[in-house]
């Protein structure tokens, strides 16, 4: 039986990086996407081939919703050409940037920013991929503890992940005929690069937020790659149009 082959959207770093990892170790080939980064991403695939799976890096901008259509013929041609196939089996929209505005200093252009980047590319990007598809799939959204308790500076960003929590609700609805699921993984504070690495470079403000989990710590990428990997699997397969929250039990 051939691998599944799972795209991953932001895939050269962090979440997006070891989610496409967890994805290999389950014996899955990858198709990620990288923005700028393409030493990081071409690392990933090589750690992603050392485990004896194929993968490949394909530059894509969210911000650039005119840029969605191209970016899928390549995926076309890129299945064809390495995997002689013209369909994949899971979509993990992850790509996304990290942005602390206060609210009375949010401008039109922040907000259409953001809008493109976490939003408005996710919904285009996976209604314009699901032709490519298959059956008995699942697509995995990343959101944001942020959508259930507020931090200053977060307005936008919080208000666009929680159009994506609506929008995956309806998308599971929509796709469930054909056997795909479609779930939110929300993380909390996650010390990584995003958002300028705002945890990794703030101690006080790590502890702050490591004082207010169950767990007692802030979370790390390795702590949400296998929640994705298994909703990608049989295991997770009774699981749609549902919002996991990975945030080691914040502000409970």
């Amino acid at each position: 039986m051939s691998a599944k082959i799972a795209l991953v959207t932001g895939g050269s770093r962090g979440l997006g990086k070891n989610i496409a990892l967890r994805l290999a170790e389950q014996g899955h080939d990858i198709i990620l996407t990288y923005n700028t980064q393409l030493e990081a991403a071409t690392a990933v695939v090589h750690s992603i081939e050392a485990m004896g799976r194929k993968a490949i890096a394909i530059p894509l901008d969210v911000s650039n919703i005119g840029s969605l259509d191209g970016f899928l013929n390549e995926v076309s041609k890129v299945l064809n050409e390495k995997w002689h196939r013209d369909s994949f089996d899971f979509l993990i929209n992850n790509a996304g940037v990290g942005a602390t505005i206060a609210y009375l200093d949010a401008t039109e252009e922040d907000f259409d920013r953001l809008l493109n980047i976490h939003f408005k590319s996710v919904y285009f990007l996976t209604q314009k991929a699901l032709p490519l598809l298959n059956d008995g799939g699942s697509i995995v959204n990343l959101s944001s503890g942020t959508t259930r308790f507020c931090n200053p500076g977060y307005s936008i960003y919080a208000s666009m992940k929680g159009a994506v929590e609506t929008f995956t609700k309806y998308l599971a609805k929509e796709v469930g005929p054909r056997g795909i699921t479609a779930n939110i993984v929300a993380p909390g504070p996650i010390e990584t690069d995003f958002n300028n690495a705002a945890i990794r470079n703030n101690p006080a403000l790590k502890e702050r937020l490591a004082t207010m989990t169950a767990l007692g710590r802030v979370g790390e990428a390795n702590d949400i790659g296998g929640i994705v990997a298994f909703l990608c699997s049989k295991d997770g397969y009774w699981i749609t149009g549902q919002r996991i929250e990975a945030s080691g039990g914040i502000s409970l």
